[in-house]
């Protein structure tokens, strides 16, 4: 009951947040000084046809009308259409969704099954030579840019050793359309060749979205771990004599991810909202990229929309979030 009323809690509360948050991008979207009206209407136009088209668009009137009118759209599941695609925003997002989740899986399994492991060793071995390697790693993972680690990872697998693809999602046809992950279609579709062909080209965009990752949960598994060997029922344990891998990895390890399950689902709102930068350089077809050229072009409607997915991710993230918390820590269990 304690869970279910803490969803209800959750839900309730993201509407206001996702409202303000429209709000605010629905205001800065349109005092920047860019006119995707005249792009639409083209160079040859008149400001008398550019003016005409604004009318047609409902970009004349003013700005509270239009965002209660935006508002209304939401409320009816409309996110728009599209001023360059002319296609429902919703019909652009869900065509590139799969992609960005795809790869925001991915890199949150590379971030997960190597930094739980390697935040682990490090606290077991504090203040030694791998401690101190792995501290520098994720620093490192922290600090470096994500376009510059990208740039790096293709100049020496793709163009240098030629181990890797350097850009896009697969080469030649994709494999036949059933979930529109193309790893679960390939596997369905029982293509060896083509499934590899699919896990390299997804190689490189995992690994650089999901080192910034990677380094956190090593930071913040570190922390927890060494927090945890200092409880009193570790020292219980010991005495009792159990094996001291069986303490670490199922008892003290339980305890301490609860800070780390936090940064995981943070951490995985952000990639998957935020992959702008990796889905641009990799040409990744995913909604980072289209959130880009939304940008670019000014596209209202694009930009809103993305607006509204990313506001929704990250409400939900924090749901589940707060639901594993629930079920990790014995004292909210007690509650």
């Amino acid at each position: 009951m304690r869970i279910i009323a803490l969803c209800f809690v959750r839900i309730a509360w993201l509407v206001p947040t996702l409202a303000g948050l429209v709000a605010i991008v629905f205001v800065i979207s349109r005092v920047i000084p860019s006119d995707p009206v005249a792009l639409l209407a083209g160079e040859t136009a008149s400001r008398a046809q550019i003016e005409l088209l604004r009318g047609k668009l409902g970009l004349d009137r003013p700005l509270p009308a239009q965002l209660l009118d935006y508002y209304r759209q939401l409320l009816a599941g409309d996110l728009g259409t599209s001023l360059f695609t002319t296609r429902p925003v919703w019909d652009d997002l869900s065509a590139r969704l799969p992609a960005t989740i795809e790869l925001t899986i991915a890199a949150m399994v590379i971030a997960v099954a190597v930094g739980i492991p390697l935040g682990v060793l490090a606290a077991l071995y504090r203040n030694r030579a791998a401690d101190h390697l792995l501290r520098i790693v994720s620093v490192a993972g922290l600090a470096v840019a994500s376009f510059w680690l990208a740039l790096m990872l293709q100049l020496l697998f793709a163009m240098d050793l030629r181990w890797l693809p350097l850009q896009a999602r697969i080469s030649g046809f994709p494999p036949p359309s059933l979930t529109g992950f193309y790893i679960v279609d390939a596997a369905l579709e029982a293509n060896p060749k083509r499934l590899g062909d699919v896990l390299a080209h997804l190689t490189l965009p995992a690994l650089t979205l999901g080192f910034p990752a990677l380094a956190t949960v090593v930071r913040f598994t570190r922390a927890g771990v060494l927090e945890t060997l200092q409880r009193s029922f570790v020292t219980y344990q010991r005495a009792m004599g159990i094996p001291s891998s069986l303490i670490v990895w199922k008892y003290v390890l339980r305890n301490s991810l609860i800070s780390t399950v936090t940064q995981i689902g943070l951490l995985f709102g952000i990639l998957l909202a935020g992959a702008v930068v990796v889905e641009t350089v990799f040409q990744w077809p995913g909604i980072g990229g289209y959130a880009f050229e939304a940008i670019l072009h000014s596209d209202y409607a694009a930009v809103m929309g993305f607006t509204v997915y990313a506001g929704v991710v990250f409400g939900l993230v924090n749901l589940l979030v707060d639901v594993l918390h629930a079920l990790l820590d014995p004292r909210e269990g007690a509650a």
